[in-house]
């Protein structure tokens, strides 16, 4: 796991974050980002990827997501929704990373910038949205295991 594409991710969550609160233009937001240098040591083509992929996808994101959350999305703390949909777009449009390094990767953004207990929360709707974006790829692994076992 690349430590560049992990701070891509944590920059992509507080760039959406920002988007969904301000409402400002995603030109606008990332501008801010890349002038301030908030993208040190982040692999900026992935951040602009998952920052104009979310919004781009939205409706098949939040679609996604609904289906297993307990509230609409509007309602879901704007720190943890931003934290889903970075979470399900990668699931659903970045095949080639392994659904746990995906689950892995936003439940220690909710550790970091979520209310306590959210990482749960994260955990729980993502590994769903993995569950049924990612049938094959999980039911390749466990029949893998099996076989090692």
């Amino acid at each position: 796991m690349s430590q560049a594409k992990t701070n891509a991710r944590r920059c992509a969550v507080q760039a959406l974050y920002q988007w969904q609160m301000s409402g400002d233009s995603l030109s606008r937001i990332e501008i801010y980002f890349l002038e301030e240098d908030h993208l040190k040591g982040a692999q900026k083509s992935y951040f602009s990827e998952i920052f104009h992929g979310v919004p781009g996808q939205l409706d098949v994101i939040d679609t996604a997501l609904a289906e297993f959350t307990d509230r609409p999305m509007d309602k879901i703390d704007p720190v943890e929704r931003a934290i889903l949909r970075v979470g399900a777009y990668e699931l659903i449009y970045r095949l080639e990373t392994p659904y746990r390094v995906i689950i892995n990767e936003a439940v220690n953004l909710a550790k970091a910038f979520g209310a306590e207990g959210s990482h749960k929360y994260v955990n729980g709707i993502l590994d769903k949205v993995a569950q049924k974006q990612r049938a094959v790829e999980i039911a390749a692994k466990a029949k893998s295991k099996g076989e090692n076992e």
